[in-house]
């Protein structure tokens, strides 16, 4: 939780957010692993895995991440906002900006991965 709220108060530092993105983050850090533990299958997985799209898989990967992302979405958008007026036009954008981020993640993930994979051969 250390590592959202590092993250978040960093994101808020640049964007002078005030706590937004921080408190965002830990809460993301906070259900996380209840969201990994439900994903779990019966045999666990393997040790020293990390959650990526290439040792996963593409669908459970977007399984784990977009849900994550749209709490984390929610959360900013609505504290934004202070409360919960113009409701549906917050949960469409919110939605729309965590599908947009997915997709940005996505193409990050394959990049690295791609770039990392030809130095080592």
């Amino acid at each position: 939780m250390l590592l959202g709220f590092a993250t978040g108060l960093l994101v808020d530092i640049f964007y002078n957010t005030f706590g937004i993105h921080a408190a965002a983050c830990v809460f993301i850090m906070y259900i996380r692993k209840f969201w990994i533990d439900f994903l779990t299958p019966r045999g666990g997985y393997d040790m020293g895995s990390i959650p990526s799209p290439r040792s996963q898989g593409l669908q459970w990967f977007m399984t784990y991440a977009f849900p994550l992302l749209l709490v984390h979405h929610i959360l900013i958008f609505f504290i934004e906002v202070g409360g919960f007026q113009l409701f549906s036009h917050t949960i469409l954008k919110a939605t729309a900006s965590a599908a947009f981020s997915l997709i940005l993640i996505l193409v990050i993930q394959y990049i690295i991965y791609s770039s990392s994979r030809r130095n080592v051969l």
